[in-house]
């Protein structure tokens, strides 16, 4: 890109460039510029005030970032194009008025070692206001993915509306990682005796670094507050396991609860193999994160996922040929691929037994990581909530996507950026009622009652004194022979078979598949992919309701009950219910779309308890009965309801060889053969989907 003049004869930025300009593409995401000093500055609801480097009257860039700004027009016709390395406009924005100054607080960071009970030093990074002299709580974030970039900059990024209230934010780097000293230890079991001083666990680790900050960090009201997403949310759920007393609340956010009941590694005993390959890889390599790839194919493009664990096979064979040690959670899978306690010791649903602090758990319908926890977490403490100090949130995100400001997640619209709306109006204003010394019965504004979803569908916000309400009503959707649903019991013996094949598996996404977090991943909004990529696969079998005439609401947890055979003596099963658009609808992008709204897997050789893997007896009906998660939608009329079963998920899921086998993470490639699967409908096995009618009687009375 060409500079109009010698870097030290840059020109003074024009007036004229100034002003408040709104992204075309999220409309609610806006950059604002103005000049001080005689630089031109730049800042956002996110990004701290930086003044830029004029390389021309209207185009200007930061020091240590490669893109640029580029000003065209005047006035009410300004627009201004955010410029790639190699030039071009990646991003435009029109300018709607005047600059708007926000307020960004002076945040001074430090650095501290914080002795654990063991003698083992955890890292912390505080960031503590300079311009505020009120007492304030402490905001804390424990983490396994590093500290160091923590800064004013990275808080008001990463959370605006928490910075903004003003905060002593701490950011900890848990024991074994980063600059923090001891073992990493993958899921760390809560298993620690609080009375003996030299056993550890993340609470207790929780616990020290809360009471060292108490002491050391002047200024402090007292008060401490958990935060994270993801394993930091549950290091965050760690902070309300006998919690310090200065703990006043914690806000789990997409946690990691079982890892092997349904988030991270492994749900109902099939193994995430993508998953459990590429995250190990990552975190136990070193005490950083490693990059993870698939190498290259013959012409020198990145691998498809889907071709590099087909041509390895089982676990076994990625592990042997990784070039990598066995690592501790691979060693982990290897030697105990059923629930047994190596893995129940990991569960911290079992610790949820008493509403210690207000908790304000927080999923996304669409989480591609860990939909199970939250969910989970919510419903093992609503039986505890004496106090009223359980609340749950939930919306159409992907993993963590409740921090992003925007309308839409991939194709699909919602019209108003609830990620946004969840931040300032719920999770601020739980935190500044809980931790902060506002007067008032009603603290900040903070006024959930029990649960806040974003309901899809009819794009509304909807509030609920518990969830699933009292008013979903549980009603059988019958899988028929014909490829039909039907509200109707079965009146005649129906049935229908397909065959699968580990050889031939079907893809979760669309191809190719990149390593999890690599360079262009699609791993993050696959289950809002439209499904038609596989819907006509013979190993796939659909059901259809007639297009609907009225909504159909559908609000609480969506269970299958599935009764089938198997030539086989294993096998999966993956049950998906979907929304078909119609083929006119008014969003183009969407014409014929098919939407996942529910979607999971059971291996079959748990049917007996899934800490008893037992093979199938060849040819016997078994009921596969299982939850397929929590949804508010709207399937509209016009649209059509969707039900498909399938028994490979690739390589989301790691292939069932279908025989049974000793240890599916060290089959061989002779194990893994085809079966036919048939799925049963009669009086005596009715395969249904059980779904929470909000509006049964308009529903079942349209047909």
């Amino acid at each position: 890109m060409a500079v109009s003049q010698s870097s030290n004869q840059a020109p003074a930025p024009a007036a004229s460039v100034a002003g408040e300009y709104k992204d075309v593409a999220d409309p609610d995401n806006f950059l604002t510029f103005y000049v001080q000093d005689g630089a031109l500055v730049m800042e956002s609801d996110r990004a701290v005030p930086e003044k830029l480097k004029a390389f021309s009257a209207t185009e200007f860039g930061m020091e240590k970032e490669k893109y640029r700004f580029r000003f065209a027009g005047s006035g009410a016709d300004a627009t201004l194009a955010v410029l790639d390395e190699k030039g071009e406009a990646a991003q435009t924005f029109h300018r709607v008025g005047e600059p708007v100054k926000r307020v960004f607080h002076d945040y001074q960071r430090t650095e501290a070692m914080i002795p654990a009970r063991d003698g083992v030093k955890l890292h912390v990074v505080i960031l503590k206001p300079a311009d505020i002299t009120t007492p304030l709580p402490f905001l804390i974030q424990r983490t396994p993915y590093g500290c160091d970039g923590t800064n004013r900059a990275s808080f008001h990024g990463g959370r605006p509306e928490l910075a903004r209230e003003g905060y002593i934010y701490v950011c900890g780097d848990i024991r074994g990682r980063y600059k923090s000293e001891g073992q990493f230890v993958m899921s760390r079991p809560m298993v620690a005796d609080h009375k003996d001083p030299k056993s550890v666990d993340e609470s207790t680790d929780t616990y020290d670094s809360v009471e060292w900050l108490l002491k050391n960090v002047a200024g402090n009201n007292g008060r401490a507050g958990f935060v994270g997403t993801s394993y930091p949310g549950f290091l965050a759920m760690a902070a309300g396991i006998d919690p310090h007393p200065a703990v006043k609340a914690i806000s789990p956010q997409a946690p990691m609860i079982d890892v092997w009941m349904g988030d991270d590694f492994f749900h109902n005993g099939a193994f995430r193999q993508t998953y459990g390959y590429d995250y190990a890889l990552m975190m136990e390599s070193s005490k950083e994160n490693t990059e993870v790839s698939y190498g290259k194919d013959a012409a020198g493009k990145p691998r498809d996922g889907f071709e590099y664990f087909l041509e390895r096979g089982s676990l076994e064979q990625d592990v042997k040929q990784s070039g990598s040690p066995v690592l501790p959670t691979w060693k982990l899978f290897l030697e105990h691929p059923a629930y047994d306690s190596y893995w129940k010791s990991r569960g911290v649903e079992y610790w949820l037994t008493k509403v210690t602090v207000p908790t304000l758990s927080v999923g996304g319908y669409y989480d591609q990581e860990d939909m199970w926890g939250p969910q989970e977490e919510y419903a093992s403490l609503e039986p505890h909530d004496d106090k009223h100090e359980n609340f749950l949130v939930l919306g159409p995100w992907r993993h963590g996507s409740w921090a992003a400001t925007t309308r839409h997640l991939g194709n699909v619209q919602y019209g108003e950026p609830i990620g946004q709306e969840f931040r300032r109006e719920i999770e601020a204003k739980f935190f500044a009622h809980y931790l902060k010394d506002a007067a008032g019965e009603n603290k900040a504004g903070f006024d959930l009652e029990d649960t806040a979803s974003f309901q899809t569908g009819s794009n509304k916000w909807k509030r609920y004194v518990h969830f699933p309400p009292e008013e979903a009503q549980p009603t059988a959707l019958h899988l028929r022979g014909n490829g039909k649903l039907s509200w109707g019991d079965a009146k005649s013996a129906e049935k229908t078979s397909y065959t699968s094949d580990p050889a031939n598996p079907v893809p979760y996404r669309h191809r190719p598949i990149q390593p999890t977090y690599g360079d262009g991943s699609q791993w993050y909004n696959w289950m809002t992919e439209d499904q038609r990529f596989v819907t006509d696969r013979k190993d796939v079998a659909v059901w259809k309701l007639p297009v609907l005439k009225k909504d159909m609401v559908v609000t609480g947890e969506v269970l299958a009950e599935i009764f089938a055979s198997t030539t086989g003596t294993d096998g999966d099963f993956v049950v998906k219910l979907i929304d078909q658009y119609p083929d006119d609808d008014a969003d183009a992008k969407m014409h014929g779309y098919q939407l996942m709204t529910n979607m999971e897997i059971y291996r079959g050789r748990y049917l007996d308890g899934f800490d008893k893997p037992r093979a199938i007896k060849a040819g016997a009906v078994r009921e596969y009965k299982f939850s397929l998660h929590d949804v508010d939608h709207v399937f509209k009329a016009g649209h059509t309801v969707v039900v498909e079963v399938q028994s490979t998920w690739f390589p989301l899921y790691d292939r069932n060889p279908q025989t049974f086998v000793t240890n599916i993470m060290t089959a061989k490639p002779d194990d893994y053969k085809p079966a036919t699967i048939t799925v049963y409908s009669d009086t005596e096995h009715d395969s249904n989907l059980q779904i929470p009618l909000m509006n049964q009687c308009d529903v079942i009375d349209c047909f």
